[in-house]
């Protein structure tokens, strides 16, 4: 199977909360953390059905810059720029390891889209300091140890192929089912883009989980989707937002468990260092409570980007009006904006 080259476009930290919040009982990506240990790789879900064609990457919004200009490049640790440097020679040999099985020999050094960004083994940084800039992801997530860096990358292209991670920009899915759930919608007042997930309200939570394989796509097609809203030249993270509002302990059932693991496990491995800051609004107190089980298991790093915003439009402003402007909110959440 060959590894094309995919550009693929798409639609469009406060003080600590009074309460420390839970990780997420469905879809949790508390672990894309700094220091996370990655499991053993995932097996792949079954294929899905036949993606639609690409379209034409959008120049104007993804322009690779040189590394002298791309600000967050010139941010880097002096130990970061060396390791990221390794990590560039060694791109070759990364990929001849992901891609090893390929039975065409010479589709191993193709280059890939990798969150919207190419990367070509054989040209490395050179022509785009976007690829640096996703590279340092794997080296801060495994806190400078290269070996472990390059065992996380390999590992993650070679999900990314079986997955077909990038074909799922283009899939498409019932929207009965997932159409209420998952928006991508305006930027906090640094330029990060926004995405809200809401599993409360009317939603039909049996439909969203009960077909695993068809959530694990749709969920991977929304996580792909924001990550090429960020330029990686001045932004490289994602603010999210997730309402539960209206849920209550009869809300989880063991297909909404299973997804919960599933996804947990699939952003904790292929998704380093993506996440700025996650708000959970609407929890239910009684899932509040629940969740503080889970503190031993979670690492100080994750908990300083989780923040419970609370109930109702105005507690939930006070929380998110300092990091989003009220032109950029929607309303339901203290904001200013009719939307969604």
């Amino acid at each position: 199977m060959r590894h094309p080259l995919r550009a693929l476009t798409t639609t469009a930290v406060s003080p600590s909360s009074k309460l420390i919040p839970p990780p997420d009982p469905f879809n949790d990506d508390r672990i894309m953390s700094d220091d996370t240990k990655p499991t053993e790789a995932t097996s792949a879900p079954a294929p899905a059905p036949a993606s639609a064609p690409a379209v034409e990457p959008d120049t104007a919004k993804h322009t690779a810059l040189p590394e002298k200009t791309n600000p967050l490049v010139q941010n880097f640790t002096e130990g970061e720029k060396s390791a990221v440097k390794e990590l560039v020679t060694r791109l070759p040999l990364i990929f001849e390891e992901a891609f090893k099985d390929l039975k065409d020999e010479s589709h191993k050094l193709e280059a890939v889209d990798f969150w919207g960004v190419p990367i070509d083994p054989l040209k490395g940084d050179a022509e785009d300091a976007r690829v640096d800039v996703i590279l340092v992801k794997f080296v801060r997530a495994r806190n400078s140890d290269i070996e472990a860096a390059q065992k996380q990358l390999i590992d993650t292209l070679k999900w990314r192929h079986t997955f077909r991670a990038s074909d799922t920009v283009n899939e498409v899915f019932p929207d009965e089912v997932f159409g209420k759930l998952c928006h991508n919608y305006g930027k906090d007042k640094d330029g990060r883009p926004i995405s809200y997930n809401v599993y409360g309200g009317d939603q039909d939570l049996k439909a969203i989980f009960g077909d695993l394989d068809r959530f694990l796509r749709w969920r991977i097609s929304m996580q792909e989707k924001a990550l090429r809203l960020l330029d990686f030249t001045t932004v490289d993270t994602l603010i999210q937002v997730h309402d539960y509002d209206g849920l209550g302990m009869s809300s989880r059932d063991a297909n909404s468990k299973r997804a919960a693991t599933e996804a947990s496990k699939i952003f904790q491995d292929y998704y380093p260092e993506t996440l700025h800051r996650k708000f959970f609004v609407g929890v239910p107190t009684i899932m509040t409570w629940i969740f503080w089980a889970f503190k031993p298991l979670v690492s100080a790093a994750t908990f300083a980007k989780l923040s419970v915003a609370g109930r109702g439009p105005e507690t939930i402003g006070k929380e998110l009006l300092p990091y989003i402007d009220g032109s950029q909110l929607p309303k339901r959440y203290g904001g200013n904006v009719e939307a969604f």
